[in-house]
């Protein structure tokens, strides 16, 4: 089955290749690019609009994975129904408009970006058009919910260049893969999802992480080298106090930029930890 995919009018795929073009520029420390980027995805995602609506759409269907058949059913027909009702001329113009804002300002080869979860866009985006006879839609529906559900068998999808997923893995990992720990590409990521949701998965993430921060801060205070330094103990205390502080608080890029450095203190620690 052969359909015709533009993923210049796949709302999903322009957020993905926007996402990765974030990432890219905050593991680069490219600052004035990584706020051009942030600047795009609030102008065009924001809550309430279409195309925020018609991400969220595409969103039900690739991110819900290994649920149960009825509740991969559901969630597919419902989605299905949602997006019925939206206005495809203004998501048209809407993507315009996006793709218009993201030549201007960051260049076309950002739709060059690589971004893993392609096919399952396209799939879903075809699954999506008027265009596609009740047969496809059919096929199509299976092939998400093989994706979604555990009980259902995985079907076969055509393999991408090998050459090239390896040429991108080797490349990112030799220039990233030093930089950062990976709880700090994870919050980097779910932060730069954030526009999308309304931080929700950000909100969720942290009120994880900062928790198992304080927790590895008090432990690290019980350390030979720590707890004979008072200074060593006045900073973990200010740290710790910070860290609660930021529950009362909306999340900010302070709040971001402490998290980051104390994964990065607390790796410091624990490793010295461990050597000596």
């Amino acid at each position: 089955m052969r359909i015709r995919h533009n993923k210049k009018r796949n709302t999903a795929f322009i957020y993905e290749a926007l996402i990765v073009e974030a990432t890219l520029a905050i593991l680069k420390k490219n600052e004035p690019r990584q706020q051009q980027v942030f600047d795009i995805l609030k102008r065009h995602f924001r809550g309430g609009t279409a195309l925020n609506r018609d991400l969220n759409c595409y969103r039900s269907l690739y991110e819900n994975q290994n649920l149960s058949i009825n509740t991969c059913k559901r969630i597919l027909k419902e989605t299905r129904l949602q997006q019925k009702e939206l206005d495809n001329d203004i998501i048209f113009k809407m993507q315009s408009a996006l793709l218009k804002d993201v030549n201007k300002n960051l260049g076309s080869y950002v739709f060059n970006n690589y971004v893993p979860n392609y096919k399952t866009l396209a799939t879903i985006a075809q699954m999506f058009s008027e265009k596609t006879t009740p047969k496809n839609k059919i096929i199509l529906e299976n092939r998400l919910l093989g994706n979604m559900s555990l009980e259902m068998p995985r079907q076969e999808y055509e393999k991408l260049d090998n050459v090239v997923l390896k040429t991108f893995i080797e490349k990112f990992n030799s220039k990233y893969d030093n930089c950062l720990l990976q709880e700090q590409k994870e919050l980097l990521l779910q932060y730069v999802s954030s526009f999308a949701d309304n931080a929700v998965s950000l909100k969720v993430f942290l009120n994880e992480e900062i928790p198992r921060l304080k927790r590895a801060l008090e432990e690290a205070k019980k350390f030979d080298d720590v707890r004979t330094d008072q200074n060593m103990i006045d900073k973990a205390d200010q740290i710790i106090d910070k860290l609660e502080g930021y529950a009362k608080q909306p999340i900010s890029e302070g709040l971001l930029l402490t998290v980051l450095k104390t994964q990065s203190l607390i790796k410091e620690i624990y490793t010295d930890g461990d050597s000596s």
